[in-house]
């Protein structure tokens, strides 16, 4: 006989309840600088132009004085790993304090929680709202928190595509209604992707989305700092009268009260021990703080410890002294190595860059009295905001000489592709037939009547029999 299956539910809504404390304060002020940031930066001007702007058309990345090519995707990548390791090294100190403080969904879901506390009120008048049947005042609430969300996302998506068509244009564009195909799919995909992961799937993404909360697991150890639950202190849980002696009654600092759980984004206990979905934004320590104060006992029975804290007992200053060990060290080091090699690299960065070519139309030939010449193009690309003025010269085989003009102008963030064509004289070339001999492109930059930052390119010079 088959079995029936019991019937799938759906997941059961979590309604957060508001978190005030010191944890709830640095997190708000870390959602102030990132939105300050990444909404304010398009409008930021630095010299005569948006002060952060990944032009794709022009192939530029502008980060206010610094230009940058793709031909410079080495600063990217290590970008990228000094971000990874930068992320290895506070997971193995403090867990995942990053998703609880900074991550972006974080961030977008404490802003539209708010939204939602504003026009619904906090948690126990959201479940009533929720139960109650729909009227004029229910319709109007729900209808102004939904257009705030969606304006939110829209600004948002707007913000995100000022990053790539200068902002200032894009406004006069949307104004107008004439956004082209690239701009309006990312205003509205980016646009979408925030109301529906803030409003919507929230704590889903975290737990379910996320590959970080799935792999944090590798990165921590027993060192690692930690949002714990002092079972050794809080237990046996109960509430009791206010005064009553708890250790004469047989029960612990928690009264179980459930504010822990009310207050969690991803609607853990946290009394049940580390949990993959624990974000670690230290609501609950906030919440369990406050009440606490409230019977008149000490604070800290759900902390920032590690486990052998918890289990041991630590202190603070012992536990954070655990946290100096090898793995953290490591990636310490490696983090200020990589660290001090980008910024090394952007400093020690050409001005200009230059591409030799080939001319694959006319790879060599023989002119008047057996010289050979070599066809060559240079593409010069000048990454100041100013312009600039270039001279070429070629350092090969006696008798090689090079035919260009005396000086090359740029304007501001320009590139040009110069031809230049290299002869070696008849005697030489006679002597150096069918080799491919290696030649060098030495390119100056000029600063009034003396030579600036130079460049040389490797290339080769091919003599045919």
């Amino acid at each position: 006989m088959s079995q029936l299956l019991p019937p799938q539910t759906a997941p059961i809504k979590i309604h957060v309840r508001a978190s005030h404390g010191r944890f709830s304060r640095w997190r708000w002020a870390l959602v102030w600088l990132t939105q300050l940031l990444f909404y304010g930066l398009p409008w930021l001007n630095w010299n005569d132009r948006q002060a952060v702007l990944f032009d794709l058309d022009a192939r530029r990345f502008y980060l206010f004085d610094l230009v940058l090519y793709p031909q410079d995707f080495i600063y990217l990548a290590l970008l990228l790993v000094i971000c990874a390791l930068g992320l290895f090294f506070v997971t193995a100190v403090a867990g995942r304090v990053w998703c609880g403080f900074s991550c972006p969904q974080t961030v977008y879901t404490a802003i539209y929680l708010w939204v939602e506390r504003l026009f619904e009120g906090d948690r126990s008048a959201r479940i009533r709202l929720d139960a109650a049947p729909w009227t004029a005042a229910k319709l109007a609430r729900k209808t102004g928190k939904q257009a705030t969300w969606i304006a939110i996302g829209l600004w948002t998506g707007f913000t995100f595509v000022g990053y790539f068509t200068p902002i200032q244009t894009l406004g006069g564009l949307v104004t107008q209604l004439d956004t082209g195909p690239w701009e309006t799919f990312w205003i509205g995909f980016y646009g979408l992707a925030t109301y529906g992961n803030a409003g919507y799937l929230r704590e889903q993404i975290c737990k379910h989305m996320c590959p970080y909360g799935r792999f944090q697991s590798v990165m921590f150890d027993r060192d690692t700092l930690i949002i714990g639950y002092d079972s050794a202190r809080g237990e046996p849980r109960g509430s009791r009268p206010r005064g009553t002696d708890a250790q004469a009654a047989g029960l612990g600092d928690c009264i179980n009260c459930t504010l822990c759980v009310q207050v969690c984004p991803t609607g853990i206990d946290i009394r049940d021990g580390l949990q993959s979905d624990c974000i670690g934004c230290a609501a609950c320590i906030d919440a369990c703080d406050a009440v606490m104060d409230k019977i008149e006992r000490p604070r800290g029975l759900i902390r920032y410890s590690s486990q052998t804290g918890l289990e041991q007992g630590w202190g603070r200053d012992r536990v954070l002294q655990r946290a100096l060990r090898p793995r953290v060290l490591v990636y310490g080091a490696l983090l200020l190595t990589i660290g001090a090699a980008f910024v090394t690299g952007l400093a020690q960065r050409s001005p200009f860059r230059v591409d030799v070519m080939r001319d694959r139309g006319v790879l060599a030939r023989l002119v008047e009295q057996g010289a050979v010449e070599n066809v060559y193009r240079l593409q010069i690309m000048n990454s100041q905001e100013s312009v600039q003025r270039y001279r070429i010269d070629v350092v090969g085989p006696q008798g090689l000489t090079l035919a260009t003009p005396p000086g090359i102008e740029l304007g501001p963030v320009a590139e040009q592709t110069v031809t230049v064509t290299a002869r070696l004289a008849g005697q030489q070339a006679a002597a150096l037939a069918g080799q491919t001999v290696p030649i060098q492109f030495v390119i100056e930059q000029l600063e009034g009547e003396q030579a600036g930052p130079q460049v040389r390119e490797k290339s080769s010079f091919l003599v045919p029999r």
